[in-house]
């Protein structure tokens, strides 16, 4: 045999004249491979999962976030401030720093009235009727920070440990760090019924991380909850056009070696292939019963509440199908629809905005909570309420209240979590974390850490260094966990 025929022909190797015969024995064996291929792609992120996490326990399998983009006030919701109603109207006795607008006013006391609930004895205000009679499930964090104090800043920070865009959300390192248990839908889906938060679209994305893992945008209200779901062509014909794409991304991948986005496109192309049956039954909430519905507020004449109840039964429905990070957007005020992205935004008018807002939210997070417990998913499953950062002690103005980063509240309930139970405190005015300060990388440890993952081992290596969605920092707030 000639040299020439060991090579190939007319110095083409076998391997591209094999490649290059798409038609044949190739394209028949590629049929066959294409569903072991995407099993042995998930086999091995399991495998790499087992390294990252350091086999920790797993006490929940799923995060849902509700984000309340725009800043909730903490002094109105759940860190009740007595000496803002003694000391209302006069001048804040601290240096005040250097605010969003800088149009500050006086002392301001909370339009609303706080209630102790629960066994716990946990405050909330009035703002949130529903959500206080869950007070036993509650981990309110009251020393929340941010190094930001700008809405797209802010949410970039709160979504990716930085403030620039480029970085992975939490919801793709969720996704990267445990995929997801279900092949027919994605790791990380985003109820999007509200619209993009301040910052856009990027704050769900997947930086560097393997295109696999960014966010998939789902919009329940849409008449098609997720673009190009519906297919355009017989199931027969997109399978063979899918399939001569992977062909020639395998051809690819055969000639230049191992490469991850190519790697991730495979897996994109037929993850949305078997969305397209999986996300219409998804949305499709016939199989609910009035019960049902009516707990999540879905029949309120308050067509916000309605909507955000829709978003809290779809989470229920994704994280019962093994979707691993689910997150909420809120709508847009019915005062103010061209609000969209910051609804809990009120630097005047306080009392009438948080209460719309409020009332959006309070009966449909509340439901959701009863129903994970009455579907025994309420352990598998962490939720988290937070905004990108607080308001504060002053007013804006009137009767508004600007951007707070210093000091404000967040809460989590759920598997792992100990509920009933309040964490860190700020000054008495509500201005200043001053007792166990709490950082965003805290949060995300934390429920990193219930879902079995060392926020240290969850690790990528890009430009040079290995990154981390708690970056160099966080540390899990063991003191509420169960």
């Amino acid at each position: 045999m000639s040299i020439s025929e060991q090579n190939g022909i007319g110095g083409i190797s076998r391997r591209t004249l094999l490649a290059r015969n798409s038609t044949g024995f190739g394209l028949t064996a590629l049929a066959g491979m294409l569903a072991a291929q995407s099993r042995d792609l998930q086999a091995a992120d399991n495998r790499t999962l087992l390294h990252r996490s350091r086999n920790r326990p797993q006490r929940a399998k799923s995060v849902i976030f509700c984000f309340m983009s725009g800043g909730v006030s903490a002094v109105d919701t759940f860190d009740p401030k007595p000496r803002l109603t003694l000391d209302h109207g006069k001048p804040m006795p601290v240096p005040v720093r250097p605010t969003m607008f800088n149009a500050n006013g006086s002392i301001m006391a909370s339009p609303w009235a706080f209630q102790h609930y629960g066994e716990c004895g946990l405050p909330v205000s009035d703002l949130f009727p529903c959500i206080a009679r869950c007070a036993d499930d509650l981990a309110v964090v009251r020393s929340m920070t941010s190094i930001a104090n700008e809405h797209a800043q802010g949410n970039y920070f709160l979504h990716t440990g930085f403030s620039l865009a480029g970085y992975p959300s939490a919801g793709a390192w969720f996704s990267y760090g445990l995929g997801s248990e279900n092949e027919n839908l994605p790791g990380y889906v985003v109820l999007a019924g509200g619209g993009s938060p301040l910052g856009g679209v990027g704050i769900y994305g997947n930086g560097f991380l393997p295109a696999v893992h960014q966010a998939s945008l789902l919009d329940p209200d849409a008449a098609e909850p997720l673009t190009n779901i519906r297919p355009r062509e017989s199931a027969v014909r997109q399978r063979r056009r899918l399939q001569f794409v992977e062909q020639m991304d395998r051809q690819q991948l055969a000639q230049r070696g191992t490469n991850e986005q190519v790697e991730s496109a495979i897996r994109n192309y037929e993850t949305a292939f078997r969305m397209q049956t999986a996300v219409p039954s998804l949305v499709d909430l016939s199989d609910e019963t009035a019960a049902t519905r009516k707990l999540y507020g879905m029949e309120s004449p308050v067509r916000e509440t309605a909507a955000y109840g829709q978003q809290c039964l779809l989470a229920r429905r994704l994280v019962e199908r093994g979707v691993r990070f689910v997150e909420l957007t809120c709508l847009p005020r019915p005062a103010d629809p061209g609000q969209i992205g910051n609804p809990w935004d009120q630097h005047g008018g306080l009392k009438t905005g948080h209460a719309e807002m409020a009332q959006q939210v309070d009966q449909p997070i509340a439901g959701l909570i009863h129903d994970l417990k009455q579907r025994g998913l309420f352990e598998e499953t962490v939720i988290v309420w937070a905004g990108e950062f607080g308001r504060t002690p002053f007013a804006q103005g009137s009767d508004g209240r600007d951007h707070n980063p210093f000091g404000y509240s967040v809460w989590l309930a759920g598997g792992g979590i100990r509920g009933g139970t309040v964490y860190g405190a700020t000054d008495d005015l509500g201005y200043h974390a001053v007792e166990n300060v709490t950082t965003v990388y805290d949060l995300w440890a934390t429920v990193l850490h219930v879902l079995g993952v060392d926020h240290e081992a969850l690790t990528y290596h890009f430009g040079g260094r290995d990154f981390r969605l708690t970056d160099v920092h966080g540390r899990v707030l063991s003191a509420i966990l169960s």
